[in-house]
């Protein structure tokens, strides 16, 4: 693959169906090495390291939710190797004017649980009444990871690894049209969304080079993708094991300095 960010627009991004197979069960089989040299790393704040970005949940102005989530943060929190890791994203992206934007990087178990056990169930529900038992949970679970389970599996953002963004303009920081908001949970989302349909628009092609951008811009430094969300990116938790076919996890469940909320 070629290594220059111009040229990743034109470079499709994988099935997303063929992931979603692969990431099945990563919860269940993909172990965590609570011994290795990573396992205590601290968590830093992404703005003070100069990657930009406001957490969605803690403001008002997050479509498709006009308010404040109740057990939100202000904060950016990511571990240190992944920070390190988007600040060396950013650098290169810079090569062609745009950077990255965070919606959402450590998350709060209130946060977790509220949008998998309630918000989401309700929004599938009103729109699908069909929806129940298990087929409900699978669907819910397609884009809201259920809340940590145990040492063993904790929830992507709860390990301080995973993360949500997009890509601005660095000049003019307006952002670049993906095609759809952040959290937007349907087949829309998902990562291969405008592989997939016909381009029949100036803005099918704007969503589906920034997709492609933003993909393998990630996945050039390592980082796994939730094949589902075209914004969820991850470096070290049990997803990138299990896609990356790394032996183990570096990163279990974490509480940043000064919080007591998991």
């Amino acid at each position: 693959m070629s290594r220059d960010p111009a040229a990743w627009k034109s470079k499709p991004v994988p099935p997303s169906a063929e992931v979603l197979a692969r990431k099945a069960g990563y919860r269940e089989t993909a172990p965590i090495d609570f011994s290795g040299i990573l396992a205590n790393e601290r968590c830093v704040e992404m703005r003070e390291r100069g990657v930009a970005g406001d957490n969605h949940y803690n403001t008002q102005h997050n479509p498709p939710y006009y308010i404040s989530i109740p057990g939100s943060v202000r904060e950016l929190y990511l571990r240190q190797s992944v920070a390190a890791k988007l600040v060396e994203v950013n650098a290169r992206l810079k090569t062609v004017g745009v950077e990255l934007y965070l919606f959402d990087a450590w998350r709060p178990q209130a946060i977790q649980r509220y949008f998998h056990d309630v918000w989401f169930p309700n929004w599938l529900i009103e729109r699908q009444p069909h929806l129940a038992g298990q087929a409900l949970v699978d669907e819910v679970e397609k884009y809201w990871a259920a809340p940590t389970a145990g040492e063993a599996s904790p929830s992507p953002h709860s390990t301080g690894a995973a993360l949500d963004l997009t890509l601005r303009f660095r000049d003019t920081r307006q952002p670049l049209y993906m095609g759809g908001i952040f959290d937007d949970l349907t087949q829309d989302a998902w990562t291969d969304g405008f592989e997939r349909k016909t381009i029949a628009s100036m803005s099918d092609e704007e969503a589906r080079k920034n997709r492609r951008l933003l993909y393998w811009a990630m996945t050039d430094a390592d980082f796994a993708n939730n094949p589902t969300e075209w914004w969820h990116y991850s470096w070290g938790d049990q997803l990138w094991a299990k896609l990356g076919g790394h032996p183990a996890a570096h990163y279990g469940a974490y509480i940043p300095t000064g919080r007591s909320d998991v």
